[in-house]
């Protein structure tokens, strides 16, 4: 399979444009770039009583970059789906680079949740979470959400506004802002991973 090169996709990272294809099966893809940006600011994540709850009970195990591709796979199990197999491939070489990571969720050892995203310098770029049981989606962001804060990022992106996304804290500023936060992310560095952690 042709991969998308790994040093095109982080120049595209870097200029605060993105990658989609039109369904699993098209090799092709084209870049995209948001008008309005979401964000979610790191000091403003925000979960509800019930994941908090649930997260103290703690009925399940996380972990980070345990199963990249499969969170990724998992990601793209839905009807409509920009998450091509010529993009998972891609993905998974930028992870073996330490470009790519995830944050899985487990119960009783069955994948259940998880999130990945781009990491470049200080700044993720979050690109899909997906969850087969309740809450486990808010799960997996909610322990994405300290690693990026306990590791110093400066930008958390997710690309557009959804009001999904509003209840995490996610907002919607504009272009000029977004670069100008990106700009910011990029002159400094943090790091996602140590290696495979499970917890």
């Amino acid at each position: 399979m042709n991969l998308i090169p790994a040093e095109v996709l982080l120049e595209g990272y870097a200029k605060g444009i993105f990658p989609m294809a039109l369904s699993r099966k098209d090799p092709s893809y084209n870049w995209y770039i948001a008008e309005k940006r979401g964000v979610i600011p790191i000091d403003g994540f925000r979960v509800s009583r019930k994941v908090r709850r649930f997260i103290r009970q703690k009925p399940y195990r996380w972990s980070v970059n345990e199963d990249f591709r499969g969170g990724m796979e998992c990601c793209a199990d839905r009807e409509s789906t920009w998450i091509s197999d010529r993009i998972i491939e891609s993905f998974v070489r930028l992870h073996e680079m330490g470009h790519a990571h995830s944050v899985e969720i487990y119960q009783e050892e069955r994948l259940v949740g998880g999130v990945y995203g781009v990491v470049l310098r200080s700044a993720f770029f979050a690109e899909s979470m997906f969850k087969y049981e309740p809450e486990m989606d808010k799960i997996a962001l909610y322990h994405c959400h300290q690693r990026l804060k306990e590791r110093k990022f400066r930008l958390w992106d997710t690309q557009f506004y959804t009001p999904h996304l509003g209840q995490f804290g996610c907002i919607e500023i504009e272009a000029a802002e977004y670069d100008k936060m990106l700009a910011k992310a990029l002159r400094s560095s943090a790091r996602f991973d140590n290696e495979n952690v499970q917890i």
